[in-house]
């Protein structure tokens, strides 16, 4: 596929994507003509660097972590300095902290849900329904 299609499929624009690729993050083939061409490995490959920026990683960070990601792997570490690998693992930890969270609000929210639906008036058909905080009458 060509940029604008992983654009359209990623949800990324042309010109992060190009950032991308200046950054090592993605590396997509080259048609003859000189067009990038990428594959269904580079819009995963986009996800994964969206989910890794979401979570706080810089660019340079995820360059490293990318290669655990692939199947098989291939971890290059010549780079990896004790600065590194001690803001990697508190990156790491921070992750799990907001794993945490996420997952505690995802079950408060799960719970929330599942008591409005079972204390929920059903619909009946034909009648309006009655505007929040209001129970009728008048």
């Amino acid at each position: 596929m060509r940029i604008g299609e992983l654009s359209r499929v990623s949800g990324v624009s042309r010109r992060l994507l190009r950032y991308y690729e200046e950054q090592g993050l993605i590396v997509p083939d080259r048609s003859a003509n000189g067009y990038r061409d990428y594959d269904e490995r580079n819009a995963d490959r986009v996800k994964q660097i969206r989910g890794l920026l979401a979570a706080g990683l810089p660019t340079r960070l995820i360059k490293q972590i990318l290669p655990c990601l692939d199947k098989p792997r291939s971890i290059h570490f010549p780079d990896a300095t004790p600065e590194m690998l001690a803001l990697l693992t508190s990156e790491r930890d921070k992750l799990t902290d907001r794993i945490e969270v996420l997952t505690r609000n995802r079950n408060a929210m799960t719970e929330y849900l599942s008591e409005v639906e079972r204390h929920r008036v059903p619909d009946v058909p034909g009648q309006v329904p009655a505007a929040p905080g209001r129970t009728g009458g008048a």
